[in-house]
């Protein structure tokens, strides 16, 4: 997909990752995740423009403009329980950064 070094601590990027737009992101804990691109209250391809944090430990990424936040490893909604990004398990091989399938099990 991309070289861990091309991402940037606490920005996103935007990958197409079997057919479906990704947003990649590398935290402060040097952690990469993968989240849906699609924005379920937006409408719109936009999670990768959100801001990346931590709350109670959870890595995060929020929307500007609406304020809901996404956990970054499993893609629930930390502020509405029924919303949710389909989450992508994430392997940093040789420095290179590879997304697998999306997951079913929104748990892990």
């Amino acid at each position: 997909m991309c070289r861990l070094e091309d991402l940037r601590v606490g920005q996103g990027a935007v990958a197409l990752v079997h057919g479906q737009s990704v947003a990649v992101f590398r935290t402060s804990r040097e952690e990469v995740h993968a989240v849906g691109n699609h924005d379920p209250f937006l409408h719109t391809q936009s999670v990768s423009r959100g801001i990346v944090g931590a709350r109670d430990g959870v890595p995060f990424v929020g929307s500007a403009r609406h304020g809901h936040a996404f956990d970054l490893v499993t893609g629930r909604c930390l502020d509405d329980e029924h919303a949710a990004l389909p989450a992508y398990p994430v392997r940093i091989v040789d420095g290179r950064v590879l997304v697998g399938p999306r997951r079913v099990d929104l748990s892990a």
